[in-house]
């Protein structure tokens, strides 16, 4: 169960990713048509004004169309086979539940015969701009009720679930028309009926009761934003903080739409404004997890690096500026996390501790916002935009988290002396830095067999000799059952564990920089290339002997 509950939280991650991108853009939209910051230059009407505006219609894309990303988003990961059919399976599938479920509210609600609570009759307009408090939404051109992301993933869930078990199905040869993505709709369409009865019918009680809990999260005050943070953290290992983020800052646990999108909506309105930060956003209390991504690294890294032994501190030092880097400025925390949470878990503990102290104390002091990134967040989405009217909060949090880089440091520096912690550079076995080991030298050969990179291959491609190591050591392509893949790990459900290498330092031989073990499933830790490596991987398994 834990296995699945995992697989679906990292397919999450796949629409997730895109929010990075679309937030920058959004952020310098927002900054070029700000007057406060252009004059005159960014005035409506001017050709200035109007192409920043053109941008911006753009750039909110991802976040006007967010029901629909998680929607294509899900399929890519959680299909077992034909994952393109999926994704277009998971679209009409998701229409037609619109559809369906706009009609019977149009029919039943108020306006209706009032079966239903909602009153179809609400004028919106196209950007719901208006929908907040209608409980009705614009998705796709369609007028429906409002689920959020939640319901998006639910009928994806759906449709998953029916093509994994029905996608492969033979059928009579005089009805083989219907077989594949068309008896896949048609299953889900029979579903959709009962599933948009459903909903019409008994969302809006859930609607009420996240509007209650809304209220209940806002006014935890500290005490809540320190919990959130410490949640986001310490179950990273277990790859579930996916749901703890999510309902924060894709759906509407503590605002409306999300705050990555109701920050950025906000941003022009925020910035003209003098009153607190945290009077006019609280609910952004719960998206300061960034912080730690931002601060933590040089504290951290220089902990590992001083203690290091003396003749691997160039080897640490090569380690740790690249995952450093894309860390502080992105906010992919995992690759340095990782360096330490297997071999020194007691680190990882007191990370996740500071890193929820850090936001709380921030929070205590008027930090709100959307610094669930990286520096790149703060900046465009934050310091840039909002600086004239709230720079002294802004100095507050830079002086807090430099304070945090000390205290990582020195406490790092502590329990890795006191405990003998074996952090990167202070390993038993004195092996030196190498570009290739032994064992994937083997793994390219045996890749070679498989159907996956030749030996010429081999000198180009950085990837295959890792994914082939990873596939030997993981018991072979007949012992692959599910693969899978978050943003630095590569999970993999196994038929037989057994088979799989007991040698963790067998895994890091291959390329890898630890690997998690539970029952059948196993995360081998990557790095930021890990889709590269799951290409590579699942060629292999796809093209077995």
């Amino acid at each position: 169960m834990m296995e699945k509950v995992q697989r679906f939280g990292s397919a999450m991650l796949a629409p997730v990713l895109l929010f990075a991108f679309a937030g920058l853009a959004v952020g310098i939209g927002v900054i070029a048509t700000t007057e406060n910051i252009f004059g005159s230059l960014a005035q409506k009407g001017t050709l200035w004004h109007q192409v920043w505006t053109v941008w911006l219609s753009g750039a909110w894309t991802i976040f006007n169309q967010m029901e629909l990303l998680f929607v294509l988003g899900l399929p890519i990961a959680l299909a077992k086979t034909a994952n393109a059919r999926a994704v277009l399976e998971a679209a009409m599938v998701y229409l037609t539940f619109n559809y369906f479920t706009a009609k019977m509210l149009d029919f039943w609600g108020q306006s209706g015969s009032g079966f239903f609570q909602l009153n179809y009759a609400t004028e919106i307009s196209l950007d719901n701009s208006d929908s907040y408090g209608t409980g009705l939404k614009i998705i796709a051109g369609i007028k429906t009720i409002d689920t959020g992301i939640f319901g998006a993933i639910i009928i994806s869930a759906i449709v998953v679930w029916v093509h994994n078990r029905w996608f492969d199905k033979k059928l009579p040869d005089f009805l083989g028309i219907f077989q594949g993505t068309q008896y896949v709709y048609g299953v889900c369409f029979f579903l959709m009926m009962p599933v948009a009865f459903a909903f019409a019918l008994l969302w809006p009680y859930a609607q009420h009761g996240i509007a209650s809990m809304q209220g209940f999260f806002i006014s935890s005050g500290a005490i809540g934003v320190w919990v959130y943070t410490f949640l986001e953290r310490i179950l990273i290992p277990t790859g579930l903080h996916h749901f703890i983020y999510s309902p924060f800052m894709f759906g509407n646990a503590v605002t409306p739409n999300g705050i990555a999108k109701d920050w950025p909506a906000h941003l022009s309105e925020f910035g003209q404004s003098d009153k607190p930060l945290r009077e006019l956003f609280p609910g952004g209390g719960f998206a300061l997890h960034g912080n730690s991504k931002v601060f933590a690294p040089l504290g951290i890294a220089a902990a590992f690096y001083t203690t290091a032994k003396p003749e691997k501190r160039k080897e640490v030092l090569a380690l740790l500026i690249p995952v450093c880097l894309t860390a502080i400025l992105i906010g992919i925390t995992e690759p340095l996390e990782f360096t330490f949470l297997f071999v020194a878990p007691p680190l990882f503990v007191a990370h996740a501790i500071l890193a929820a102290t850090m936001a709380a104390i921030m929070f205590s002091f008027g930090l709100v916002g959307n610094m669930g990134g990286g520096l790149l967040d703060f900046v465009f989405q934050n310091w840039i935009p909002l600086w004239q009217n709230h720079w002294p909060t802004y100095l507050m949090q830079i002086g807090v988290g430099l304070c945090f880089t000390v205290i990582y440091f020195l406490l790092f520096h502590f329990m890795i002396l006191k405990l003998n912690l074996k952090t990167p550079g202070r390993e038993d076995d004195g092996a030196a830095a190498k570009l290739y080991s032994k064992a994937e030298y083997k793994a390219a050969k045996a890749a070679e067999k498989k159907g996956g990179a030749s030996a010429e291959d081999g000198d180009t491609d950085l990837y295959a000799p890792r994914a082939a190591g990873f596939l030997e050591l993981l018991g072979g392509a007949d012992n692959i059952t599910t693969v899978n893949n978050c943003a630095t790990r590569l999970r993999v459900s196994v038929a037989d564990e057994s088979l799989v290498d007991t040698s963790d330092a067998a895994f890091k031989d291959a390329g890898a920089l630890g690997i998690v073990r539970k029952g059948k499933a196993f995360q081998v830790i990557v790095g930021m290339d890990v889709p590269q490596v799951r290409e590579r991987f699942e060629t292999m398994v796809n093209t077995k002997a």
